[in-house]
């Protein structure tokens, strides 16, 4: 399965969070378009928009992080281009919560527009049980199609 893995790629422990799920998915078996490898070195804004519009277009399934109070906004804007055109896996790792209601543990448009929504925040410090966890959710929404 090919994956757009969104989410924030903004200090060195995200962009390193972002690489070692990458990897570990790969060892699945899937192939993983990261954009924080993918953007361009001139960092024009309109050469990484689309760049990671390419991206999007490309991939099979959305692979979305959701951790902060508020979800990455790019994120939020990618999973929202790519709702009803492909499936969309929301995850979190993050263990605070910032749900809109009582059962959404953030944002409802986010939860709601999602084929899976999967919580891994209890395996904070084991990045291969999240991947695991991750891949699970990806060969449920495979067997759907």
């Amino acid at each position: 399965m090919r994956i757009y893995l969104a989410g924030p790629l903004f200090t060195a422990a995200e962009r390193a969070l972002n690489r070692r799920l990458r990897d570990l998915l790969v060892q699945y078996g899937h192939e993983v378009w990261l954009p924080q490898e993918h953007e361009p070195r001139s960092r024009a804004a309109r050469d990484i928009f689309l760049t990671d519009v390419e991206g999007l277009d490309s991939s099979d399934v959305v692979l979305a992080n959701m951790d902060g109070p508020d979800p990455d906004s790019g994120t939020c804007w990618e999973c929202g281009y790519a709702y009803k055109k492909k499936p969309i896996v929301v995850y979190r790792t993050d263990f605070r919560k910032s749900g809109d209601t009582d059962s959404t543990p953030y944002n409802l448009m986010l939860t709601e527009s999602a084929n899976e929504v999967v919580d891994v925040s209890q395996y904070l410090d084991d990045d291969d049980r999240i991947a695991r966890k991750l891949h699970e959710a990806l060969i449920r929404l495979k067997t759907q199609a």
